[in-house]
């Protein structure tokens, strides 16, 4: 507000972007939170300070890509270990509102949208003015893709959300938002849709030869088969370990597009056994693990 005074803010606020603005939270050990982007860029336009009573958080000239929510908690601490007091808690979303930017900017011109059957999807065109009118379009055919308000709904804070996805709404789709003047387009989405169900990994493993002889070259992959946007880790388990012989294991994935306009990420694990002997015979485990959890499978080599 004016100089000297605030005021307790409500869910959503919009301010001219070019203003500089600052959020007061009360409390002695407070932590903010705000838009990801000034963190990637470290901003300095961006200040926060902890003073006797509150915090400060301030940013200066603000921009249309400023839009996002705002919030702040306290942090009690008891010797070292701190923990968010969810009681405690204030949030607000600020529209910085440009008419030459009513979406707000993005670092690229392209994004892709994996539209999963058992969770909603997010086509994250946002818009600086919340009072703008907003219509999603496919490409090609070119269209406009109606908005039901039940299976597609817009919300201005988060883009269109797909309650229930399915292969139909694949495509690359973009949004156009009106507001007092010419139309603008944003980035292009390009939706995939993922065909593998969400779990622990679902891995196999295979080996170059159950049967090798000595200083033959031994190879055992190990392969995933998971949703586009899931991170899988491996380790291994292998008859040298314990004596620390010397294997080579490199780890690598890529999207593959299975012929319907499914998408799938193919995780493998490669271990490479150059110079066989006893000491390696024996079996080898691969166990693989995402978020859900993990799974093991297993392989033998034998001497010939």
């Amino acid at each position: 507000m004016d100089k000297g005074h605030f005021q307790k803010l409500a869910a959503t606020l919009s301010l001219a972007a070019g203003q500089s603005v600052e959020l007061r939270c009360k409390g002695s050990n407070v932590t903010w939170n705000y838009p990801s982007y000034l963190d990637t860029f470290k901003d300095s336009r961006l200040s926060i300070k902890q003073l006797d009573r509150y915090s400060q958080l301030i940013l200066a000239n603000s921009t249309a890509a400023d839009t996002g929510e705002y919030s702040c908690w306290l942090q009690p601490c008891s010797g070292n270990k701190c923990r968010k007091d969810e009681t405690k808690t204030g949030s607000t979303y600020i529209f910085f509102t440009d008419k030459e930017e009513l979406f707000v900017p993005t670092p690229s011109y392209f994004e892709i949208v994996y539209l999963n059957p058992d969770k909603p999807a997010v086509i994250p065109c946002r818009v600086t003015t919340p009072s703008a009118k907003v219509t999603l379009h496919r490409e090609f055919p070119a269209e406009e893709i109606e908005t039901d308000g039940t299976d597609i709904i817009y919300d201005a804070k988060k883009g269109f959300v797909f309650q229930h996805p399915t292969s139909d709404h694949k495509g690359i789709v973009y949004c156009k938002a009106e507001s007092h003047g010419a139309p603008q387009i944003s980035i292009k989405y390009h939706l995939l849709y993922v065909e593998v169900p969400k779990g622990p990994p679902s891995a196999s493993v295979a080996v170059s030869s159950s049967r090798a002889g000595v200083r033959d070259r031994v190879r055992v992959v190990c392969t995933v088969l998971g949703e586009p946007d899931v991170d899988v880790s491996f380790r291994w388990q292998y008859p040298g370990q314990e004596s620390e012989r010397p294997v080579n294991i490199q780890n690598s994935w890529r999207l593959i597009n299975r012929g319907i306009g499914h998408t799938t990420r193919i995780s493998k694990s490669v271990l490479l056994v150059e110079d066989f002997e006893d000491i390696d015979v024996g079996n080898y485990v691969c166990i693989a693990q995402n978020l859900q959890g993990e799974t093991a499978v297993a392989t033998k080599v034998e001497l010939k």
